[in-house]
């Protein structure tokens, strides 16, 4: 089975678990069950892996950890703990619970003890943080899943055998055989599918993936390693994940950070973290507000960060006095306005960006022209030629919202004093109920991006003087001018054609003239 095959075969069958299992539950509220027990399988067969591995290296290739007690596996616990962050005893392995799951008429609560003794497993270790709350979205007791705990465990039966069914080993072999990054790839398929169905409640917390892939590739151009990849907004993690996959996990060499406010998504984005095998000393994931209570104050600055910001939403502005005085906001002289925050996290992120780095920001596209404060951070940010690129994209790019969002790309080191302004709004195809950018669209915005060379109607270089006597106007429409694509007229042919219509015209009515004139002199 080949990769694209294995990966439609997947899709479909996930697709069939999120729909058939479900029943009452909400689409968005049931993703926590399914995306959960998919991360319990994967954690269950991660750690098997990993032990049985070096067993094997250390001369006993008959060992296979989930057939031994788990008084013998005790022994392993500590050095585990140290390497992998958690530790699963052999019978609460997901395929030992599975197995018995359809004769334990206390499921809900076996699964209950198992996900408190992972999350208890890292407890006193330097991966606690990390697997902390991990599984509470999980509720097994929940009476969303059936009204008595019969029917519970009747359904957490159903969802442990299509979970465990799921072919994410390549046909059959090994945990480490899968041809794609199947956990991964089942984790995005899944945050794709329940966003594209939960409007703003669940798109505002999931980048498309291509669009995500775009913002990472900006952001590396030329390089092939960077320290550090950040984002202040990190939703479920797909902007940030995306560096593993264009530049390797091992090229990002410090790690993955991010800030998350919602809780929930918050222990989506760790799981995903898990589910894309990156282990928890190469990550750090923190819950909070970014803009009050910013994580990672001892981390910055990094090398490259890519963000999706919520759209102008609310935060405390000039209502919290200290603030104008953060270093992050006192640059400007001014605080974004209390009901859009989207330049605030623009100012965050141009302060903890590296000298050498590159940041690429979706933002609301009012940004760009809105006036009083927002005019005056803009203006802070061109007269001191922090902004590298101004990318208008489609509309319709994302889930829960139809607008035409735009990028603003930051670098701390350019060679010239000039803004690029790439107009893309052309750049997508109609996929479903939503616009994609392909990949000969990606290349399209890339290309322009690297050659900074004015083409018509889409890409114009613009020098920052320009700008201010624009009144600091960011739109990408203010510089490209757009294709008219409507049909040419020929003014000499059409007057000429009008003036045969008057013609005829006359013709017609001098004829009428005549008949009705006959019609008036013949005998009735």
């Amino acid at each position: 089975m080949n990769k694209e095959t294995q990966r439609a075969e997947l899709h479909k069958t996930i697709w069939r678990i999120a729909n058939d299992l479900r029943g009452s539950v909400d689409g968005w509220d049931f993703k926590q069950y399914v995306l959960g027990l998919l991360f319990y399988r994967f954690i269950s067969e991660n750690l098997a892996a990993y032990l049985n591995e070096h067993e094997h290296k250390a001369g006993s290739p008959d060992f296979d950890y989930a057939s031994i007690s788990d008084e013998d596996a005790e022994f392993g616990r500590r050095e585990t703990v140290v390497e992998k962050g958690f530790y699963i005893l052999p019978s609460e392995l997901f395929v030992n619970v599975r197995a018995r799951a359809r004769d334990d008429e206390d499921l809900n609560e076996t699964l209950e003890k198992v996900f408190a003794n992972i999350e208890g497993s890292a407890v006193g270790s330097a991966s606690e943080g990390d697997f902390k709350g991990l599984f509470d979205d999980l509720d097994v007791n929940s009476a969303k899943l059936g009204s008595t705990v019969a029917k519970r465990n009747e359904k957490l039966v159903k969802l442990l055998d299509a979970i465990g069914d799921l072919n994410l080993n390549n046909g059959g072999g090994t945990f480490t055989d899968n041809t794609i990054d199947a956990f991964g790839d089942a984790y995005e398929y899944l945050m794709t599918m329940y966003a594209s169905g939960a409007g703003k409640s669940g798109g505002e917390f999931f980048t498309p993936q291509e669009v995500s892939e775009l913002l990472a590739r900006m952001t590396v151009v030329g390089k092939t390693e960077v320290n550090k990849v950040y984002d202040p907004a990190c939703g479920s993690g797909s902007l940030l994940l995306k560096f593993a996959k264009v530049l390797g996990r091992d090229n990002v060499r410090q790690g993955f950070f991010g800030q998350e406010i919602n809780l929930t998504t918050f222990n989506l984005c760790r799981i995903n973290m898990f589910l894309h095998d990156i282990n928890y000393e190469h990550f750090d994931i923190a819950h909070g507000d970014t803009l009050t209570d910013p994580a990672h104050w001892d981390d910055e600055p990094f090398e490259a960060i890519v963000s999706n910001p919520p759209y102008s939403t609310k935060w405390e502005g000039d209502s919290n006095t200290l603030l104008i005085n953060d270093p992050r906001y006192a640059p400007a002289g001014v605080l974004a306005p209390k009901s859009k925050a989207d330049l605030a996290f623009t100012m965050h992120i141009l302060s903890w960006l590296a000298v050498n780095g590159t940041a690429a920001i979706v933002e609301f596209p009012g940004v760009l022209y809105r006036g009083g404060a927002e005019k005056k951070i803009r203006k802070y940010l061109i007269d001191n030629n922090y902004v590298d690129t101004v990318i208008q994209l489609p509309p319709d790019l994302f889930f829960g919202t139809t607008i035409a969002t735009c990028v603003i790309v930051l670098k701390k080191s350019k060679a010239d004093n000039s803004t690029l302004f790439i107009d893309a709004s052309e750049q997508f195809v109609r996929s479903g109920n939503k616009n994609k950018l392909t990949e000969e669209n990606q290349e399209a915005i890339l290309d322009a991006f690297v050659d900074r060379a004015d083409a018509d109607h889409f890409v114009r270089l613009v020098e920052n003087t320009e700008i201010e006597d624009n009144d600091y106007n960011l739109s990408v429409t203010s510089y490209v001018e757009p294709e008219d694509t409507r049909e040419p007229v020929d003014i000499v042919a059409l007057n000429a054609e009008i003036a045969e219509i008057v013609i005829r015209q006359q013709e017609l009515r001098t004829a009428i003239d005549e008949i009705v004139a006959d019609l008036e002199d013949s005998p009735s």
